[in-house]
């Protein structure tokens, strides 16, 4: 029989190499390989085409029960979720160090068992005596939540198969920090998160017990661990937030049983975190006059829009300096393309000034229709002139200089009326979905540098 070989893992990626090397060649990561555990030799002799069990093919016609949903006892967790937690699914939730992840499980496993639901709360990387004293700190003290620290996976499936009943919610925190006996190499490494997690899905799988992993992140803000991992569960969710600012949120980055561009949101308290059921006021709170750079957008995330504040400023530098370019919030190569739109198609003259851009609170923007709000911003400080007050501005900028249609139109500007917002400027709109606010379509991106500086 041939020996088996030796194979290293990248920690970072999951990708194998038949040495070590100091960059892993698939994602050119330093210093990640780790020697894993060797392949097993499999021999073209053996024929899998006999011996199995035969399936049962099923129509795509035949009709299916929608999956029944347990709520969690907090609405935005529910609503990141597509309407609460399905029994048999593994869910995996990452985020930064001290953002909030332990808390916001440990208030959800307290509201489910307070209804009467089993759920057993297993800690990897603290002790049972601290976690009771956070559940103390957030009045939690009361709910029977059966609490373990344990870091092998299998005492923690002995424990739960030796139970009639399999629990409603299980959490581990985290799954980084899971080992099993039958695996070799330490916490953490591809391997032994890989197996774990299997162990831990299969068992959730069929005892139909919704699992809640919590997965730590790298440097760059994904999951630790294996890719494969994200594969492996059924809900792949985000908590995120800077940790000087209160608000924090919860985005559903996959969702088998959902929509994944829905988001929570909370606020982090002295008691916990607590949710916060109109964001817009969160991320305008502490807006009075208008000043120049700043605009407003009306943002979507999945059905719900939230309104945010952009916020520039133009640096004019003294000649021969190199100017910066920083973004907070934002994408930079788009801002970097609006820049060469607003100076090749409306003659305006970045080249002399340094650019900041910020979207206030600390929120992140993916949503193409920020173009324009941020192009507003942007000629708002150059001119040094304060938009139109009480005003909203929304819309994809294209490198013609042409302002496209975005998705939900109506909503957004239904969200700023009813915030009080009496204005809008974007692209222009066939449905009538403007009742309420006054709304002026913008054609060309040198309409709105002609709003601006009149």
């Amino acid at each position: 029989m041939a020996k088996p070989k030796k194979r290293y893992v990248c920690q970072a990626c999951g990708g194998v190499s038949p040495r070590w090397q100091g960059q892993c060649p698939d994602c050119a990561e330093w210093n990640t390989l780790v020697e894993d555990a060797p392949a097993t030799v499999f021999s073209a002799k053996h024929d899998l085409s006999g011996g199995g069990r035969r399936l049962q093919f099923v129509s795509l016609s035949d009709a299916v029960k929608p999956p029944e949903r347990a709520t969690t006892g907090l609405k935005e967790f529910d609503r990141a979720l597509g309407g609460g937690l399905v029994p048999g699914a593994a869910i995996l939730i990452g985020g930064d160090p001290g953002i909030g992840k332990s808390t916001l499980l440990l208030q959800t496993a307290g509201a489910i068992a307070r209804k009467g639901g089993d759920v057993v709360y297993v800690s990897g990387e603290e002790a049972s005596a601290q976690v009771r004293l956070r559940a103390e700190r957030l009045g939690l003290a009361d709910a029977p939540v059966r609490l373990a620290s344990s870091t092998n996976v299998r005492d923690i499936l002995t424990t739960l198969g030796a139970q009639d009943k399999a629990p409603d919610l299980l959490v581990v925190d985290s799954i980084q920090t899971m080992y099993s006996d039958t695996i070799e190499g330490a916490p953490g490494t591809v391997s032994q998160v890989r197996g774990c997690a299997f162990e831990l899905i299969r068992y959730a799988k069929e005892r139909g017990t919704a699992l809640v992993l919590v997965g730590h992140v790298t440097k760059d803000g994904n999951i630790a661990g294996p890719r494969v991992l994200e594969h492996m569960v059924d809900v792949v969710m985000s908590f995120e937030g800077e940790r000087s600012h209160q608000y924090r949120i919860l985005r559903a980055l996959k969702n088998r049983f959902g929509a994944v561009d829905e988001i929570g949101v909370f606020a982090m308290a002295t008691e916990g975190l607590e949710e916060v059921e109109n964001p817009s006021m969160l991320f305008l709170s502490g807006r009075d006059a208008p000043l120049a750079g700043s605009a407003v957008f009306p943002a979507m995330e999945g059905t719900r829009p939230v309104l945010v504040e952009i916020q520039a400023l133009i640096v004019r530098l003294q000649s021969g300096a190199t100017p910066r370019r920083a973004v907070v919030g934002w994408d930079n190569g788009r801002l970097a393309m609006l820049l060469a739109v607003l100076e090749s198609r409306c003659g305006l003259n970045f080249s002399a000034a340094e650019v900041y851009l910020n979207v206030a609170g600390g929120y992140r923007l993916a949503d193409p229709a920020a173009d324009l709000a941020v192009a507003a911003a942007l000629v708002s400080a150059l001119a040094d002139r304060p938009l139109k007050d009480r005003s909203v501005w929304f819309g994809e900028v294209s490198l013609a200089g042409e302002i496209r249609p975005v998705a939900h139109g109506g909503l957004r500007l239904r969200e700023a009326a009813k915030l009080g917002f009496s204005s809008a400027q974007g692209p222009f709109m066939e449905e009538k979905a403007s009742r309420g606010i006054q709304f002026d379509g913008i054609r060309q991106l040198s309409q709105l540098v002609d709003r601006v500086m009149r």
